[in-house]
């Protein structure tokens, strides 16, 4: 009668999916990760919560910056204080808003465009609008001298260079007649989704 031998179970790898994580090899389904979830809203909220107490709270800073030997108890900012103060909130929420539009989450199947372009930078808005605000506020704002100057042209560059990136910026790499990716070609492996293909199919349909 022969010896049968027995594989130790116990000492083997889990295998790619059975091991738990956000995304798993073995299937298709990606779950977003809940800490990096809970990690963005707690932070966020933690940020609008300053930067309201900066923008709507100036007896409170004034208040928590009170030392036991100050010779007299101020009431209202200085105007460089107020200044840093409001600039501070806005670039503040900025940074909130962004980590909470980019939370992970489950895209819907059926809602995904067949010529996707490029995804822009998850900050780009945000920060666009957030500069935008800043140099409005800097340019309207005299009792700060020269300070303001240079928060309206560093604020306004990062906002008008960011609304023109968010409205032209991968415009020319795209065609406007089929909505193909210019940086594809059909060259040696004939990639039926490159815009020369594209292009040629949507004259051909034109013609008919």
């Amino acid at each position: 009668m022969s010896d049968i031998e027995l594989d130790d179970l116990s000492k083997r790898a889990p295998r790619a999916a059975e091991i738990p994580g956000p995304l798993s090899i073995g299937s298709n389904e990606w779950v977003p990760d809940a800490v990096s979830s809970y990690w963005a809203w707690s932070t966020a909220s933690l940020l609008i919560l300053i930067s309201l107490i900066l923008s709507v709270s100036p007896r409170l800073l004034l208040f928590l910056s009170e030392t036991a030997n100050a010779p007299e108890k101020r009431t209202v900012l200085t105007s460089l204080e107020s200044f840093l103060a409001i600039h501070s909130s806005i670039w503040l929420s900025a940074i909130a808003i962004s980590l909470v539009l980019n939370i992970p989450s489950l895209p819907p199947v059926d809602v995904v465009p067949r010529h996707q372009s490029a995804p822009r930078h998850p900050l780009l808005i945000p920060l666009a609008v957030a500069g935008s605000l800043s140099a409005f506020l800097a340019y309207n704002t005299k009792a700060v001298g020269s300070l303001a100057n240079i928060v309206f042209v560093g604020s306004g560059t990062i906002g008008l260079w960011g609304a023109w990136a968010a409205v032209f910026g991968d415009s020319s790499s795209v065609s406007k007649k089929t909505g193909a990716d210019k940086h594809t070609s059909a060259f040696i492996f004939g990639n039926k989704s490159a815009a020369s293909v594209q292009k040629k199919e949507w004259l051909k349909k034109r013609k008919a």
